[in-house]
């Protein structure tokens, strides 16, 4: 009998015609894979074969517009979930907006919309038995306590989305029990020993993920927007080209880049698709039109990794009016050290082009990028002098100097937005566009995470346009970790590049690397946290509410903990402007 390996995982629900949705799933044969919804809606699709596993994108129509019902995945006419036997959790469900334009459901007012992120998540052990106490090293995943929540209250206001902002899995990091099944693949002697190696071993690592009870209930009842970082390839993914030419010239690395886009187009990539998109998709017919798609998926896969304009990773989501720009900001890079960009000129234009589109559409802009737009200021100062050595500010670009800079960059994970200094000027100026432009939203917000803390910046200017017209409130929202550590000294080392010495040093090394002085002023208006984490924005028209909790162990398992809740609409802000200088 065909059996589902795993999922289901709920991924794209349909804000324009609130009836349709996406359901993936990966199964242990070929087979027919239908979704039946308790409200009569449905979907089928055979399944596709990749590396000889077998997955499926469902889409599902006919949903009724504002509601929430439960739903079965069937294979090959037998039902599969939920699972027969002891299962504590609520049916898997799919919950649709309200029809367009419609009043939210207490009738007094527009829909809310509620976007959940983090980023970092290791897999949680193994616990005995579901919903229990884990013994677990860096403290309870934020993921399990959520579903512990919401599972034990059907009733509690869930999100409508879960960004998944980076690092889903950790090919370079791998677990004991991971470490175990490669090792009856291979010999962990030879590079690249512990880490993942090939497309089957990536798959171990979305089944250790996607597998734990409570994060595959999650999953399957709430909707999820996914982009990689560097940890689902490796740590420091194309931090420079001198740290590019180095690891192609191991016997692995291709092999595990390749196998690294192949594995994400499938697992995360596809299900931030839209169904319109799904259905244009050339890659996905090619696969769907053969018995095996490896080939076609792995020719892709090679092409994205030589040449990153050959693929575009960065997608766009509207829920009503809120508009999410989810930006690559790992796979795009140009990293030859003259013309350093974090977007290569197309990525750039598209983000451009979907930021600056159809000025008053949206009350919200939200451009989710793995790494932070704006850091504790004396890190920003640190990447940006790092750059400016490596180019050659102090000495040439082959002087003594560069090669400091270049060792710093690689040993310290200076490359962020800051360490691309002219990306970081042109983002900022986009999204001063946008905040002072006409029709401007209420607010726009950069979610990120990968630091290991959790932080909100808010740059530092007037609140009005020379002309009288309110700016957007601009945020930078950092939440990481999900479920992972950082080491007490990088904790105070985080906690010092908040503080006022911290800028004063940052200021030193800018002066030094003539980087000049910055664009902007931006200061902490929360923060800095440390722990398990999950931050919600509550967006309701033109209102916009932070929350963040943190997940603590409990009596009978992980419970979340709010830290932290705010307006952020309801409160003058310090707001935004190019001309202030920090």
């Amino acid at each position: 009998m065909t059996e589902l390996r795993l999922g289901p995982v709920l991924r794209y629900v349909d804000w324009e015609t609130a009836s349709t949705a996406t359901v993936w799933v990966e199964t242990d044969r070929p087979c027919t894979v239908e979704v039946r919804c308790a409200d009569g809606a449905s979907g089928s699709s055979r399944t596709f074969a990749v590396a000889g596993h077998h997955y499926a994108l469902v889409v599902v129509t006919g949903l009724t517009p504002g509601s929430t019902t439960a739903y079965e995945v069937v294979l090959d006419d037998r039902t599969v979930w939920p699972p027969l036997g002891d299962h504590p959790f609520p049916p898997s469900t799919i919950t649709t907006p309200p029809i367009p334009g419609a009043a939210d459901e207490d009738g007094d007012g527009p829909a809310t919309v509620r976007v959940a992120f983090g980023s970092c998540r290791w897999a949680a052990p193994p616990a005995d038995g579901h919903l229990s106490h884990r013994s677990d090293p860096v403290g309870p995943d934020a993921l399990d306590a959520l579903a512990a929540r919401l599972a034990a209250d059907p009733s509690a206001a869930r999100p409508d989305v879960l960004l998944l902002l980076g690092d889903q899995v950790y090919a370079d990091e791998t677990s004991e029990a991971t470490r175990r099944r490669l090792a009856a693949r291979r010999d962990l002697g030879e590079p690249p020993g512990a880490e993942v190696a090939d497309y089957d071993e990536y798959t171990c690592l979305y089944d250790e993920s996607w597998r734990d009870p409570e994060v595959r209930w999650l999953l399957s009842t709430v909707p999820s927007c996914m982009i990689f970082d560097d940890h689902d390839v490796i740590d420091d993914w194309n931090t420079s080209a001198a740290w590019l030419a180095g690891i192609r010239a191991t016997s692995w690395w291709n092999e595990r880049i390749v196998s690294g886009l192949m594995s994400y187009w499938v697992y995360q990539h596809l299900g931030n698709l839209s169904p319109a998109e799904l259905a244009a998709d050339p890659l996905l017919a090619a696969v769907h039109a053969t018995p095996d798609g490896t080939e076609a998926v792995r020719g892709f896969a090679a092409g994205a990794a030589a040449d990153p304009t050959r693929a575009r990773w960065s997608y766009q989501r509207i829920f009503g009016r809120v508009r999410l720009l989810m930006v690559d900001s790992r796979a795009a890079r140009v990293l030859d050290e003259q013309q350093r960009s974090m977007l290569h000129t197309q990525e750039e234009k598209w983000l451009r082009d979907a930021a600056l589109a159809a000025p008053g559409s949206c009350d919200h802009l939200l451009i989710g990028t793995s790494l932070p737009w704006l850091l504790p200021p004396m890190v920003h100062d640190a990447e940006q002098w790092s750059s400016a050595l490596c180019r050659g500010e102090r000495g040439g670009p082959d002087g003594r100097w560069a090669r400091v800079g270049e060792y710093l960059r690689q040993r310290s994970d200076l490359e962020h937005w800051a360490a691309f200094p002219e990306s970081f000027e042109r983002l900022t100026e986009l999204i001063r566009e946008v905040a002072e432009g006409p029709g401007a939203p209420a607010t726009v917000c950069v979610l990120s995470g990968d630091v290991h803390h959790a932080y909100v910046a808010e740059p530092i200017g007037p609140t009005t346009t020379p002309g009288g017209t309110p700016v957007a409130r601009v945020l930078q929202l950092t939440c990481s970790p999900v479920h992972n550590s950082i080491p007490t000294p990088l904790r105070a080392g985080f906690r010092f590049a908040w503080s006022r010495a911290g800028r004063l040093l940052g200021r030193l090394l800018a002066r030094h690397g003539r980087t000049g002085p910055p664009s902007l002023r931006w200061h902490r208006t929360g923060g800095p946290w440390f722990g398990n984490q999950l931050m919600t924005l509550t967006l309701s028209g033109r209102k916009a509410a932070l929350s963040m909790v943190q997940a603590r162990p409990g009596k009978t398992g992980a419970v979340l903990e709010r830290v932290f809740a705010r307006p952020l609409t309801d409160e003058a802000p310090p707001s935004f402007s190019q001309s202030t200088k920090r």
